[in-house]
């Protein structure tokens, strides 16, 4: 019983567009231990090779990799059906995760997988989602992404799984990180002074975190 108290959410982190598993790894480890020791990190790469420049050249080494693909304004989307494939496989194979972390287009994935567990058309043979930290996410269908099909009723009616909520004061991505709060039910938010980044976190955003890393302790051991 002890053990199943102290049992570590495992989580499924998944990086940023055109960066990669090790990148996220680096920024997520900056995380004081005292929140670092919770919790059950796994790192994912994502399925496709950059297909262009990545913002991260000249900062973190290659290779980079994107989720899936999308043309300019972000009305049409290729690949998105394929990486949930990839995504469930893993999550099948070296399972079982109870939530996942995302950053910027991981997060933005992230957000919508709930929603389209929900209605049968994503992670379909894994059990129910179990929460979800989004760090610099934002909403498909919201001003600056459209929806992919699959995607299409994810945010139907709320979400509700608890959900943790980095928004960067000077993130280009910071409107869309509000306007996503609106689709979950009791978004918990740590908002922080720097961009579109993984920021540290100091001693207020620590005191979240550990609340919300508390709050899902005792949804995953419910089982």
């Amino acid at each position: 019983m002890e053990n199943q108290i102290q049992k570590k959410p495992r989580i499924l982190c998944l990086h940023g567009f055109r960066t990669s598993a090790e990148i996220l790894k680096k920024l997520v480890l900056r995380w004081p231990e005292t929140v670092l020791d919770k919790l059950d990190l796994n790192f994912l790469d994502a399925p496709y090779p950059a297909r262009g420049k990545s913002d991260v050249e000249g900062i973190f080494d290659p290779p980079y990799h994107e989720w899936f693909q999308a043309n300019e304004d972000f009305t049409k989307y290729t690949n998105f059906e394929e990486c949930l494939a990839y995504i469930e496989d893993y999550m099948i194979e070296n399972g079982p995760f109870d939530g996942f972390l995302g950053f910027s287009q991981g997060a933005i994935l992230c957000a919508a997988l709930p929603g389209m567990q929900l209605h049968g058309v994503g992670l379909t043979k894994l059990p129910k989602i179990k929460f979800l930290i989004l760090v610099s996410g934002a909403k498909f269908g919201g001003s600056k992404f459209g929806l992919p099909k699959l995607a299409a009723n994810a945010f139907a009616s709320p979400i509700d799984c608890p959900s943790l909520h980095f928004i960067g004061e000077t993130d280009f991505l910071k409107e869309e990180g509000i306007a996503l709060l609106g689709s979950f039910v009791e978004p918990v938010v740590i908002h922080h002074p720097r961009g579109h980044t993984v920021p540290k976190l100091d001693e207020k955003s620590m005191e979240t975190m550990l609340e919300f890393i508390e709050r899902i302790q005792k949804v995953t051991s419910h089982e």
